[in-house]
């Protein structure tokens, strides 16, 4: 027992400083404030330097590490604080709100996203050598869990290919598989397994998102969503909510609003002939839609965004 708690501080000081080392290794590849695309397909970097109101973000399967900071984001009611320790996994398409809670310039609240390449995913799941989860996860598409020494290491070395270009297209791809098995061995990636894995009711479900995020401006028929994922309609809709904390229709609303107001700001579109474009029958309905949405009239809010006083909706 004693030998026990004398080895437990050295693994922790090893999880500690691998955060500053890769704290370290963003901060010098992000070295302004905001969003910094990278040489590697769907790795970003950011930095963020001051707390900010809460606002709409979407986000796509993906895996974000946290080494300083805190940031709140909010599934349908539910919360999930991510600071300096934490990893937030998504395994499908969701919206979300977002909010920076604690970030400075002396301290910058700084993270890597890395959008997951599902076919590798299951690549990795296929091997069967790949051990069983510790423990099932919540249900939700989003789930929140602490970082290991593991992840931060292969991290650490995915960012440093950075500074090899020409090594980007062999040793990327194989960084990026043992992340997705060091994420696969947390309790969180059970909700990741599901998805990836053909026949679960979390893949069918997926299968619906992906669907109705391609055909949102379509009249949404909930025997045509049951059909696309293979399940019954009741089925389908208790699977639904149970992985993203809203009913398909919801969802799909969702979309439409967030694509709206982008076609609005990106493309100059009037309220009007966005509302139409993205499926609406009513524009009286979209603009009261967009207000409960937005928490403003359509175009006196792309006004705020065009002026930046508000937070673009996908903003991670």
């Amino acid at each position: 027992m004693a030998k026990r708690t004398q080895e437990q501080p050295d693994s922790r000081l090893t999880v500690i400083e691998l955060r500053k080392v890769l704290a370290s290794r963003i901060a010098g590849q992000a070295q302004s404030a905001g969003e910094h695309s990278t040489a590697i397909p769907g790795l970003t970097l950011f930095r963020r330097t001051e707390p900010s109101s809460c606002y709409r973000a979407t986000y796509e399967p993906s895996l974000t590490i946290f080494v300083q900071g805190r940031k709140l984001i909010n599934l349908g009611g539910t919360e999930y604080l991510c600071d300096g320790s934490k990893f937030l996994l998504s395994s499908i398409d969701v919206p979300v709100q977002s909010q920076i809670v604690e970030a400075s310039e002396e301290v910058p609240l700084l993270s890597m996203l890395l959008r997951l390449d599902m076919p590798m995913v299951g690549e990795v799941l296929s091997r069967e050598d790949l051990p069983e989860p510790a423990a099932a996860s919540q249900r939700h598409g989003l789930a929140v869990g602490e970082t290991t020494a593991g992840l931060l290491g292969a991290c650490i070395r995915l960012i440093e290919i950075l500074d090899a270009p020409e090594d980007i297209p062999f040793l990327s791809p194989l960084v990026q598989r043992e992340i997705i098995y060091r994420i696969l061995r947390t309790p969180q990636g059970e909700r990741l397994r599901a998805i990836a894995t053909r026949g679960d009711l979390s893949h069918r479900t997926a299968k619906a998102i992906t669907w109705l995020r391609a055909n949102y401006t379509k009249p949404l028929r909930m025997e045509q969503l049951a059909e696309v994922s293979r399940m019954g309609v009741s089925t389908l809709h208790h699977q639904f909510r149970a992985l993203t904390a809203m009913s398909p229709l919801q969802y799909q609303k969702q979309l439409r609003l967030q694509a709206a107001r982008q076609r609005m700001v990106t493309d100059g579109l009037d309220a009007t002939s966005a509302a139409y474009e993205v499926g609406y029958e009513s524009v009286s309905q979209f603009s009261r839609e967009y207000s409960r949405f937005f928490g403003q009239p359509p175009m006196r809010d792309v006004k705020a965004l065009r002026d930046g006083r508000v937070a673009p909706t996908n903003a991670a």
